[in-house]
């Protein structure tokens, strides 16, 4: 595969961060742009607020990505709720500048990193991609929409984009409310965890790695099938059964999770992620239990041990 020149949004956030790095262990070069300009494990992120389109075209005749890998976004439902013009500005008008460069530059492909915050509450599963979407918050309803401009620009403007929905992104470097960092830090620190809802409430859950990688295997599919993908880390378990595998990979961990609903969350069935598996050959590699080790790990050499 020749080398590619790929702009990345988001890029000093959880998934972005790890999609540049994985693009430049294969040897891609990354055009890694953010909100704020940052040094991030030693690679350089770029100034570049999504909304300002002088600024993204800028970038782009500069560099002349031959891709994008869209990231950057208000990153998830429970962030910003109380500002729902800025997750519009962010992840609405931002897709659509990030469309229009591809649109004028003739641009390979777009990868926009959606969420399963799209379907909002599901019918019974296993849940395929093509149901009625009914998002619950204006956070999926903005991602809904920028998966809308994605097959618009394809079908009028002969723009190649695809849209990969992920579940719960968790792992090293997450900064936004997170139940298993909660959780494995409560326990790592020897202190007690109680968890208000969720002991029965179910989850589904993606390694930051393997997020990442679904989005590289989108940018390098050939005769995309689809224009949206459902992509998860293949459990469906409760926040309870979540607490009983930290249980047993940090023992003596002190953990209680209550009954009741997640107020993050929708009340969603078992996502089906045979398309993406068909189509662009994703599977998880990192189990939860695997996925929670590695993250338990981290943590140990970056936040327990540092604080």
């Amino acid at each position: 595969m020749h080398k590619r020149i790929v702009l990345v949004t988001g890029a000093a956030g959880l998934i972005g961060h790890r999609v540049g790095t994985l693009l430049e262990e294969r040897g891609d070069q990354v055009i890694a742009v953010d909100k704020w300009e940052s040094t991030v494990e030693g690679r350089e992120v770029t100034e570049c607020d999504l909304t300002d389109v002088h600024s993204l075209h800028r970038l782009t005749i500069r560099y002349r990505p031959d891709s994008i890998i869209h990231c950057g976004a208000i990153s998830g439902p429970m962030v910003a709720r109380d500002n729902p013009h800025a997750i519009f500005q962010n992840n609405l008008v931002g897709t659509a500048n990030i469309l229009e460069l591809a649109r004028v530059y003739q641009i390979r492909r777009v990868v926009f990193c959606s969420s399963v915050s799209a379907y909002g509450p599901t019918p019974r599963g296993p849940v395929a991609e093509d149901v009625p979407l009914n998002p619950s918050t204006v956070y999926g309803a903005t991602k809904a929409a920028g998966e809308q401009l994605i097959a618009a620009y394809a079908t009028q403007h002969k723009v190649d984009g695809v849209s990969i929905r992920l579940s719960w992104v968790y792992g090293p470097r997450r900064q936004t409310t997170c139940l298993i960092r909660t959780m494995l830090l409560g326990a790592l620190q020897k202190r007690p965890t109680r968890i208000p809802s969720g002991a029965d409430f179910y989850k589904q859950y993606i390694y930051v790695d393997d997020a990442a990688r679904s989005l590289l295997l989108a940018l390098d599919a050939t005769g995309l099938k689809r224009r949206t993908y459902s992509v998860t880390g293949d459990s469906y378990l409760t926040l309870g059964q979540i607490a009983d595998i930290i249980r047993k990979i940090v023992p003596g961990a002190n953990i209680e999770v209550s009954p009741g609903p997640d107020p993050d969350d929708d009340v969603q069935e078992v996502f089906d992620i045979s398309a993406a598996r068909r189509d662009l050959g994703y599977a998880p590699q990192f189990s939860i239990e695997q996925g929670i080790k590695s993250y338990r790990d981290w943590l140990e050499a970056n936040v327990v041990h540092q604080s």
